[in-house]
């Protein structure tokens, strides 16, 4: 088995849109303003945020992520599910089909999203050359050992090997916060 230590990256809630999706919500012309990059080249939280409304109940304050995707999809937590009152299945990201639906306002402007919504499954970012180096392949599955008080093993890590990736590994927030991780934290992964 081989062992090597990656950071931690953990996500809350958000949604990805495409650029038809901003402006319906935003305006004609639209660009979405960049509050901060992310751990992934290219990629980055914008300032702008929107609320998902679904039969039960509301989130407000969910952060869109850019750029402009092919298609829109949100990411929610298993207690957005409840709070939502939808069944969102955990799903890889770009999984979309027959996931959830949800509505997503913002700027009193609203759109229904029919399919899109997931819980996203935890996953490992890897470049072509980190993957070479510790002998994966896109598509693996690896484990995580945490150390520490909450600490345990994850299962069910999902490999994403792409040449622009940089290594990280990907938890919602909920899972970060049961095992006592926070962003920047180092966990083991075991693969086979």
């Amino acid at each position: 088995m081989k062992t090597f230590h990656v950071s931690v990256g953990v996500s809350n809630h958000h949604v990805h849109l495409t650029a038809k999706d901003i402006e319906a919500l935003f305006g004609a012309g639209y660009q979405l303003a960049v509050k901060k990059e992310l751990s992934q080249p290219g990629e980055f939280a914008a300032e702008e945020t929107v609320t998902l409304v679904g039969p039960r109940g509301q989130v407000p304050g969910v952060r869109i992520l850019g750029p402009a995707r092919k298609n829109t999809q949100v990411e929610i937590t298993m207690a957005d599910n409840i709070k939502l009152g939808i069944t969102a299945p955990v799903r890889d990201s770009g999984n979309l089909e027959g996931s959830g639906s949800v509505v997503i306002e913002a700027n009193d402007q609203r759109i229904s999203l029919k399919e899109g919504v997931i819980v996203a499954a935890r996953h490992l970012h890897a470049s072509t050359r980190d993957a070479a180096e510790y002998g994966l392949r896109d598509r693996d599955v690896v484990q995580a050992k945490i150390d520490g008080p909450r600490g345990g093993i994850l299962e069910n890590i999902l490999v994403r090997v792409s040449p622009t990736y940089s290594l990280d590994l990907h938890l919602d927030i909920e899972e970060a916060n049961a095992m006592g991780l926070k962003n920047g934290d180092k966990v083991t992964i075991l693969a086979d």
